[in-house]
């Protein structure tokens, strides 16, 4: 049974779902009361509050089980994002090249729209190959609320 909670941080809404003992997606919820069902597992709270320290700047890590469903290249992607330190970033051909795959850049791309776990999964530390921000599921705005926390975090 997929569970879900939903909880407001300071960028909005977020939601969470765990499956089976690992979380499955992090979301940004369209209000904080939407209902999913489900029950606040264990896991869940120490999701949330993993998150609200990120949030805040004193968690740089996320120590956590993930299950994102998805393809072997997808999964392959989602784990070299996971590799990107905190307060760092990579170009989607960076992100190609670390896999193994210097040409596939515009796949890696694809599989950083698909991430369903959002911020665990930091897709939020790839940029353009001129270093812009492009793409982001919850919206540049979030993207660059991530990038501007995480960097004015990094030294601390």
């Amino acid at each position: 049974m997929q569970n879900t909670v939903i909880f407001q941080t300071l960028l909005g809404p977020v939601g969470i779902s765990e499956q089976d003992g690992a979380i499955t997606e992090l979301f940004f919820a369209k209000d904080a009361q939407d209902s999913v069902g489900g029950q606040a597992t264990p896991l869940l709270k120490e999701a949330e509050k993993q998150l609200l320290g990120y949030l805040a700047g004193t968690r740089k890590m996320f120590d956590l089980p993930l299950a994102a469903e998805g393809t072997e290249f997808q999964k392959t992607v989602w784990e070299a994002l996971r590799s990107i330190p905190y307060g760092e970033t990579r170009s989607y051909k960076q992100v190609a090249e670390i896999i193994g795959q210097p040409d596939a850049s515009r796949a890696v791309g694809m599989a950083n729209n698909k991430n369903p776990i959002l911020i665990l999964t930091p897709c939020h530390r790839v940029l353009g190959s001129d270093g812009k921000l492009v793409g982001y599921a919850a919206g540049l705005d979030i993207k660059k609320e991530l990038l501007k926390l995480e960097k004015s975090h990094v030294s601390r």
